[in-house]
């Protein structure tokens, strides 16, 4: 078995998220805690803990949205499937979190390129594959040989409501992409807006959800190790009750 990782680990102060959701970290080591570790134990002073070391241990500071993690339908819309109340996090099925993985690479499209719904299916035919219920599909963009950076906030192409909706009709219930937004990167959106004045393209992708139940990952890494296909998917979330959102390691597990 071998596992390859799509998660990318959280980083104190990295410019890659808007600056409201920027992870803190505070990292205390072992000489920062031995008084504290001390203090545990009736009597001990940090002269007799081993060199005088605590134990290290962080604090941080994190949206629900900081680094890898599977989005919720609440994240999308108050309400799923035509009407009924959204999913939160802790309501997801974990079911659908485990599942045959399955790789579109549109990674050759420039920043803010919309896949169309004609998009995604003139891909796979040209692969002679049908998503199907249980597929987890993942979206290589090449976003990702940009994370750390501010311009990781504009990188790669993204998704269209109506390609979004083309894998949901399939039976898929769970995609995932290596950009920030499984939508074209906002600023392309707000460009589109400006120019039409269209407001059903704002956050389409998402909004998808409204009529069909899904959620996604964002913002994986290392899709370009993966094949199209011949793996499970593992994306797993953090339950926190009532989020949007929740952390998940994902991984691809190759035989």
């Amino acid at each position: 078995m071998k596992i390859i990782d799509l998660s990318i680990p959280i980083e104190d102060g990295l410019p890659s998220d808007p600056p409201i959701q920027i992870p803190k970290i505070q990292y205390l080591n072992h000489k920062d805690t031995a008084q504290q570790m001390a203090g545990f134990f009736k009597g001990v002073t940090v002269a007799d803990l081993p060199e005088g070391n605590g134990w290290a241990i962080e604090f941080l500071q994190l949206c629900t949205h900081s680094g890898t993690q599977l989005d919720a339908p609440w994240h999308f819309y108050p309400t799923q499937n035509g009407g009924e109340p959204a999913w939160t996090i802790d309501e997801v099925p974990l079911e659908w979190c485990i599942g045959n993985g399955v790789k579109m690479d549109f990674s050759d499209k420039p920043d803010g390129y919309k896949i169309t719904a004609g998009d995604v299916e003139s891909y796979f035919r040209k692969a002679r594959y049908e998503p199907k219920e249980g597929d987890i599909v993942l979206l290589q963009t090449g976003a990702s040989s940009r994370w750390g950076k501010p311009e990781y906030l504009t990188a790669g192409p993204g998704m269209s409501y109506g390609a979004t909706l083309w894998l949901l009709e399939r039976g898929v219930k769970v995609v995932g992409t290596d950009g920030w937004s499984w939508d074209v990167p906002l600023p392309f959106e707000g460009e589109e807006f400006s120019r039409t004045g269209d407001a059903s393209i704002i956050w389409e992708a998402h909004r998808a959800g409204r009529e069909k139940t899904y959620c996604h990952i964002e913002k994986l890494t290392n899709l370009e190790r993966l094949p199209f296909s011949g793996y499970t998917v593992s994306c797993l979330p953090v339950s926190i009750k009532k989020a949007s959102a929740g952390w998940c390691r994902a991984v691809a597990i190759l035989d």
